[in-house]
Parts: C-alpha cells; structure tokens; sequence
C-alpha cells in the first residue's frame, strides 16, 4: 500500500463509528498479541525483582504499573489515531535488568527509570525521530519485519518435536479456518490449542492465587551510577530494538504514523509509571505486527480495533498482574509458540513480499532479512536494529554504485 492509499485509509477509517469497525478477528487478533506479549516478559521482569530482592508487592507494582501506562495510553492513541499503534513493555530492557539491578537500591533505580523516560519524550518533543523514520526505505522496512517474524514461523514447526497431539491439532486447525472460514483461523487454532493442552493434561493452573495488584510508590533517588548502568542503557535498548523497529512495522503495513509524536507519548506514559516500578513503555515491534497484519482484518482501516482491544486488555491485567504472570507461566511453552508462529504467517508473507519487489533493493532487502533474522546481538541491542543498519549500508553502497555508473 503507498502513502495515498495509507493516507486515505485512515480518512476513511476517522469517519468510521468505533461501533462500526468491530470484528471478531480484529479482537482475537488483539487477545493473542496479548497472549503472545505477556508471558515471557512478565517471567523476565520477575526473575529481574528476585534478583534485587524485591518483595511480592513491589514485583507486582512494577508489573501492574506497566500493564496499565501501555494500555491506557496504546488504547487511546488507537482509538484517536484509528491506526494500530501498540504500547508495550521493553523485553530486551527487562533482559538487561536481571543482571542490571543486582546491587542497585530500587529507589535509584527508579530515578533511573524516569531518565530514560524523559530521555524519550525528549526525542518525541523535539521531532528527532520523524527524519529518521522517512529515511528508511519502504523494502528495508518490510524486510526488517519479516526477519523479526521469521524465527516465529519456524518456531511452529520446532515446537511440533515437543509437543506433537498439541501442535498438530493447531496447524490443522489453522489450515481448516483458512480453507472455510479465512477470518476466524487464528480463533480457532487458539480454542482448539486450549482444549488439546486441557485434554492432555498440560494446563498447570493450581500454583495460581489471585490478588489484587498493590501500586506501590518508590520516590527516585538520582545518582549518576545508577543513569550510567541503568538509565542510558535502557534509552538506548529501547530506542534501537523497540521503538524505530514498530515505526519501521507500521510503515510496512502501509501505515504513515507521527513518529515523533508516538515516540513522546510513550516517553510519558513511562515517566508517569517509573515512580510505581516501571522500567520503560515502548512502541511494540512484533505484537504489532500481530494487530497490523491481514489476519486483523482484511481492511487497513479497521485493524486498529486489535490494537485498542490489546490496549483495554492490559488496564485489565493490571488490577491482578502478579497473579496473571504465575496463570501465563502455566500455559505449555509449545502452544504460545505454535499460536504466535500461525498468527504471524501472514505478516511474514506480506514483509517478504514487499521486501521483494523493487529489484534495485531486492539484494539490500535481503541482507536487512537474514541480518535481522540471525539474532544477532550487540551492547544490549536487539538484532532488528541492526539488520536494519545492515541493510541501509548495502543500500547506500549500492545506490552510491549504480549513481557512478551512471
């Protein structure tokens, strides 16, 4: 899709009743980015407050503060918007800080937190982010997302050697949605996997003890160890693995988003959260890809119903996140890797299709792929950003070429 279709889409899409663009795909589309995202982030996160010896209560509230600042805020930047913007939690930030804060009292780091939040909404106020995002190609974009998505897709098919009845019975299910009912495939892989994982006896949920989350609030301290071990490195992870690649995924669903803008409001939902634990609120990357995917809905202009039921889901999650961390810790590890990978088969033959279709950009295309793809990983810094660097290097050295030629 070009600019013109983006732009007009959205148009369309404003002049729409909310009412008017629900769908059940669109909804179960955002249920399972949800599905997908919390786990192992939220099992990361905890490991990370047991490593600074936090209680139950502050776990929680880092946990619950989190959930609530990226849905409220990915809930009313949808809806406003009508485009699929998705609020998430930065992973690789919660990698680096089970390591990270061990030693560092919570206070500092909290007050290194706020930093790294003010430090984004500072790219957001002053434009920053815009000239960045316009730069990079539509086909590099596109390649980004399919090598981001393309270990999912394989995970299907990895997971089958774990799991075979359970996984099976999901692509099976996957396969008769897509012969007879095309929009409803991902539900139906998602009830069918639930009722093969009870069937097999692979729900484990008498460790569960719901409680209401305790926002507990921790007043920072700000000492220039903690921002130079905690708070610059969590601006950075978050900027380069989360925030430029969901930009990058939303321009290759054909979407023409105010980065900037977008950038700036998670800087603030994460500045107003920090003094109740959370470590950081980013643009989501994969589970964007999860809501602004054909499999939301075939319409563009009406997939931003997934991001705002993903949204509206976590402000509910946040009144017992503790407890619903522990509920996703007994879900079998094959099934949310068989659903994520068969949601995800659509976004990842879309990415490779555009990646693929201007044969000037085709070979810079395919290094952003296989770079993104590989897993690669350097300082903390996920492998979409640099695939994507990768890829802009071979299409600078390659344009460059061709213009000597000419």
């Amino acid at each position: 899709m070009n600019g013109a279709d983006s732009a007009s889409t959205t148009t369309l899409a404003a002049r729409r009743p909310v009412t008017g663009a629900l769908s059940l795909s669109a909804i179960v589309a955002g249920l399972v980015a949800v599905l997908v995202s919390f786990g192992g982030t939220a099992v990361l996160m905890v490991q990370a407050g047991h490593a600074a010896g936090l209680d139950a209560a502050r776990i929680g509230s880092w946990l619950g503060s989190i959930c609530l600042a990226l849905g409220v805020g990915g809930a009313l930047v949808s809806l406003r918007s009508r485009m699929p913007v998705v609020f998430a939690w930065s992973t690789p930030g919660a990698a680096l800080l089970v390591t990270g804060l061990v030693g560092v009292p919570f206070d500092q780091a909290v007050g290194a937190f706020m930093l790294a939040a003010a430090l984004t909404l500072a790219c957001g106020v002053f434009g920053w982010i815009d000239p960045i995002v316009r730069r990079i190609p539509a086909e590099l974009a596109a390649a980004m997302l399919a090598g981001v998505l393309l270990n999912f897709g394989i995970g299907v098919f990895g997971s089958i050697a774990a799991q075979p009845v359970l996984v099976l019975s999901m692509c099976a299910a996957y396969l008769a949605g897509r012969r007879w009912a095309p929009r409803f495939a991902v539900l139906a892989v998602l009830v069918v996997g639930l009722a093969a994982a009870s069937s097999l006896d692979l729900l484990h949920l008498g460790h569960v003890q719901w409680a209401w989350t305790e926002f507990v609030w921790t007043t920072p301290s700000f000492t220039w160890q903690a921002a130079i071990s905690l708070g610059i490195p969590l601006f950075v992870v978050a900027m380069a693995s989360q925030n430029l690649p969901g930009l990058a995924i939303l321009q290759a669903a054909g979407y023409r988003p105010p980065a900037s803008r977008l950038v700036g409001l998670t800087g603030l939902a994460g500045l107003l959260a920090a003094p109740f634990g959370a470590h950081s609120v980013t643009l989501g990357a994969i589970i964007a890809a999860l809501c602004a995917g054909p499999e939301a809905h075939a319409d563009p202009g009406r997939r931003y119903v997934a991001a705002a039921t993903y949204g509206l889901t976590y402000v509910l999650l946040s009144v017992a996140a503790g407890a619903v961390a522990v509920f996703f810790q007994a879900l079998p590890v094959a099934l949310i890797a068989a659903l994520a990978g068969l949601a995800l088969l659509g976004a990842i033959m879309g990415g490779m299709t555009t990646a693929m279709a201007d044969p000037q950009r085709r070979e810079a295309a395919l290094v952003t792929l296989l770079a993104t793809a590989s897993g690669i990983s350097f300082w903390g810094i996920g492998s979409a950003f640099w695939g994507l660097a990768a890829g802009l290097a071979t299409h600078g050295a390659l344009a460059w070429r061709r213009a000597r030629r000419a």
